[in-house]
């Protein structure tokens, strides 16, 4: 089904990863075997107080990659301790990142029903985005890395013509992005910089794919940018205080044909936002709507108004008239 914000357009959603698994009662090594009980779906965590029934602050997640990193995720084999080779075959085979290899750390946000919606509208979008023929995509707030690698998986056809940005403010999670691309084969430059700062000039006109899962919890405006996991959903009133900072660092960045794509919540007011985009310029609709026991979440995609021709209805027709830009070349990476 289809779903629309104040009459903007719709597309239908797919379920995607959303429904990861994990042993139930076992240890870090273990190995499931046909005879173990089935696994049990996990539930996501509160990302702040205000959105819990048990005011608990989060400050650490419950690991989803250990023990995860020896599940048998394909075939009965284990996914973590295969050859590079083998993941890249698995990794085309599924078009997504294996939660299975995604590093991670205490102070570092892990993939939680957020991420997996995100990554399920760029599912939801990807012949799109395969016929959009991108050269430079960035993530914003690459926590564990996650949705970057799936979207390198998703574009893996376009072979190496595609380069890859993700920065957060976070350094820890810029460390866990390196180690999950790594551990699934890819590459991208990884810094550690607020939003986007000391790429804008550089990078200018030049991104053709923006994604970001922005911290958008209302929280008190002194949570917004502290060190560390906080960092990561502390979106100040109306959980709108860092979302409002990227729009026109986004806007900076795009090219004239670059798609923007960004996880919202119900109290972030989503109409409101993409009444603000429409006078920058910007048509938008949601790809993908969710809602868990706490949330919820709206996948939105931005894009220059005219530049795009589709339908209300999503159409295949979806095609740029505008060429590519050069994009950005260098062989060293920025810290």
């Amino acid at each position: 089904m289809g779903h629309t914000l104040d009459g903007f357009g719709t597309h239908e959603h797919m379920w995607g990863p959303g429904g990861v698994t994990k042993p139930v009662g076992r240890g870090p090594n273990w190995i499931p075997s046909p005879s173990d009980s089935p696994v049990r779906s996990i539930g996501r965590p509160p990302r702040h107080p205000s959105l819990a029934a048990t005011p608990v602050i989060p400050r650490r997640r419950p690991s989803l990659s250990r023990p995860l990193a020896r599940r048998a995720d394909f075939r009965g084999c284990d996914v973590a301790g295969a050859s590079i080779p083998w993941r890249a075959s698995l990794m085309k085979l599924s078009r997504t990142a294996k939660i299975g290899l995604v590093s991670c750390h205490p102070e570092v946000y892990e993939p939680c029903d957020d991420s997996f919606a995100l990554v399920d509208a760029l599912l939801a979008d990807r012949e799109h985005l395969i016929e959009h023929r991108p050269r430079l995509c960035m993530e914003l707030g690459c926590g564990s890395g996650y949705v970057i690698s799936s979207l390198a998986i998703m574009l893996g056809e376009l072979g190496c013509g595609v380069h890859y940005f993700a920065t957060d403010i976070n350094p820890d999670a810029a460390q866990v992005t390196r180690e999950t691309l790594e551990a699934h084969g890819l590459h991208a430059e990884v810094i550690s910089t607020d939003i986007a700062s000391g790429l804008q000039k550089r990078l200018a006109g030049m991104i053709d794919v923006v994604v970001v899962n922005p911290p958008y919890v209302p929280t008190p405006e002194e949570e917004v940018g502290c060190k560390g996991i906080t960092a990561s959903w502390a979106g100040g009133e109306n959980g709108r205080t860092v979302i409002d900072r990227i729009f026109p660092i986004a806007d900076e960045l795009l090219s004239e044909k670059g798609w923007l794509y960004m996880v919202t919540l119900t109290a972030n007011n989503p109409t409101q936002v993409c009444r603000m985009m429409k006078e920058k310029g910007y048509a938008s609709r949601i790809v993908v709507q969710r809602s868990t026991e706490e949330e919820s979440l709206h996948v939105i995609k931005f894009w220059r108004d005219g530049v795009i021709t589709n339908s209300a209805e999503g159409s295949d027709s979806w095609f740029s008239q505008f060429p590519f830009k050069s994009f950005w070349r260098s062989s060293g990476s920025s810290a």
